[in-house]
C-alpha cells in the first residue's frame, strides 16, 4: 500500500507578492527551495496562518536570495501580501518505506534561519 507523507516544510514564510492577473503557481525563493528540497513546478499545499485558507498550487522558481513568496491567479484570493503561510510538499512512498521530511524556519524576510 502506497502513503502520503510529509517530506519538506517551510514554516511561517511571509507573503510578499500576490498577482490575481496570472496563470498560476507559487515563486518562492530559489535558495528556501533548496533549503526546503522542494523542486520546481513541485506540487504544494498551502496553508495560511491569518485566515486558515488551505489551497494546493505549483512551484516557480524565484531568484536566489530575494526573499520572494508570490502567491499567483486564483491563490492570490486566498493569501495577501504580509499573511504569514506555511507550505508543505509531500512525498508517495510504499508504507514500509520511510523519509525523514526536511522542515526549514524563515525569519520575516524570508531568510533562511535553521532545519529542524
Amino acid at each position: 500500500m502506497r502513503i502520503h507523507v510529509l517530506k519538506s516544510k517551510i514554516h511561517e514564510a511571509t507573503v510578499t507578492e500576490a498577482n490575481l492577473e496570472y496563470e498560476g503557481s507559487l515563486v518562492i525563493d530559489e535558495s528556501l527551495m533548496t533549503a526546503a528540497n522542494i523542486r520546481e513546478y513541485e506540487k504544494v499545499l498551502v496553508a495560511n496562518l491569518a485566515n486558515g485558507n488551505r489551497y494546493e498550487t505549483y512551484v516557480i522558481k524565484g531568484a536566489a536570495n530575494s526573499g520572494i513568496i508570490s502567491v499567483n491567479g486564483a491563490t492570490a484570493r486566498y493569501s495577501y501580501v504580509g499573511d504569514k503561510i506555511t507550505i508543505f510538499a509531500f512525498a508517495e512512498l510504499e508504507e514500509s518505506e520511510s523519509i525523514r521530511p526536511r522542515i526549514i524556519l524563515v525569519d520575516e524576510k524570508n531568510r533562511f534561519k535553521k532545519t529542524i
